[in-house]
């Protein structure tokens, strides 16, 4: 490895160490969720937690970059740790990609170098917001370090077009639900009412596939685990739509409490307490 992608997260998080106290708005958000969530008993562990996953965030997005040059498709399974992975749903994750599948997950970990890795098993499809400028959606489409992935603009939905390439390329739909939404129903994350996504739950109940849940995290420099929550969940349309989004609420608390240093405590996703 070069000395830059030795190095990459150790540099990303100094700098935001550095720059943390320029930032007393997002500062002030962290040790709020933190301590509301019951993740720290006092302020001052609450702080700590809230530097540590401000930090990590640069760290994890500046080696991210230098994935691909790290992480290959020879020697991918050396970077990550599986161990703790429930056998089904290993299997639909790297054994199976002969069938569509749902991964749900949250700003936990290392969200983007996961859908790097993920691709080298399977084509990926990630809902998110995508670039207001055409010349720098045309950039990351081609220099993103992403991996083989098609990011579908959020406002779009689940288009026929979109359905078609998830079930014809047997891709992973891949989405990160954690966020606030004004349209969403208000149910529990960490026990306190958030408006959640229903998008992967309308999913499932729509067309059957299975609902993987989890998270990688970072343990060492280019070295990552899988967190992972159970079995896979399967809906049908019979099933209540709350009641499932719900599970998906609860299974991703669980693994967000294991490493909390690793969560985007920053954002504005309690806005009903």
């Amino acid at each position: 490895m070069t000395f830059i992608q030795k190095h990459a997260y150790s540099i990303a998080t100094g700098i935001a160490g550095v720059l943390w106290p320029l930032f007393p708005k997002r500062r002030k958000i962290s040790v709020t969720n933190i301590l509301k969530c019951g993740v720290a008993k006092d302020e001052r562990e609450a702080a700590r937690i809230a530097k540590a996953a401000w930090c990590h965030l640069a760290g994890h997005i500046a080696e991210a970059f230098c994935v691909p040059q790290v992480v290959t498709a020879q020697n991918w399974r050396e970077h990550l740790d599986t161990s703790g992975v429930d056998p089904e749903s290993m299997h639909l994750l790297f054994d199976k990609p002969e069938e569509p599948i749902i991964i749900v997950s949250a700003h936990h970990g290392v969200w983007e170098a996961a859908t790097n890795i993920l691709s080298f098993v399977r084509p990926m499809i990630a809902v998110a917001r995508t670039m207001n400028s055409k010349l720098a959606a045309n950039w990351m489409e081609k220099h993103h370090f992403r991996g083989r992935i098609t990011v579908i603009d959020k406002n779009r939905g689940f288009t026929p077009e979109v359905l078609e390439k998830w079930k014809t390329t047997n891709a992973a739909m891949t989405l990160l639900v954690d966020q606030h939404t004004s349209k969403g129903p208000l149910l529990k994350f960490f026990g306190r009412p958030a408006q959640t996504f229903t998008s992967a739950t309308r999913l499932a109940m729509r067309c059957g596939a299975p609902i993987v849940i989890g998270s990688f995290v970072r343990v060492a420099p280019y070295q990552y685990k899988i967190v992972h929550t159970g079995k896979p969940l399967r809906f049908s349309k019979d099933d209540d739509r709350d009641a499932c989004t719900q599970l998906l609420n609860d299974r991703l608390e669980q693994a967000i409490r294991k490493y909390p240093e690793q969560y985007l405590w920053a954002h504005r996703r309690w806005r009903h307490d």
